[in-house]
């Protein structure tokens, strides 16, 4: 849906909450199909992007895994990687 979105779940360090903001940041942005929303939606806007912020802070608090948690410099290197076959640059 969004691919600006990216998973937050099981890395170290954690997402911050700048990261989970900024997740329901765009998250609210293709709901509401504003990127800055007029004055009259401000409020409602923001409303919505604090509630989503903090239902992600509580689901991230309470998902469990067995998993060992990804190391976010080796996950970005493998992103780096895939654009590099992808679209041919670097």
């Amino acid at each position: 849906m969004c691919r600006n979105i990216k998973t937050l779940f099981n890395f170290e360090p954690p997402a911050t909450h700048a990261e989970i903001h900024a997740s329901a940041l765009q998250f609210v942005r293709k709901l509401s199909g504003f990127n800055s929303p007029s004055q009259a939606n401000a409020e409602a806007f923001n409303r919505a992007v604090s509630e989503v912020s903090d239902s992600a802070r509580r689901l991230l608090a309470a998902l469990q895994t067995n998993a060992p948690a990804r190391d976010r410099e080796v996950e970005a290197e493998k992103a780096r990687e895939r654009s590099r076959l992808r679209f041919g640059r670097g």
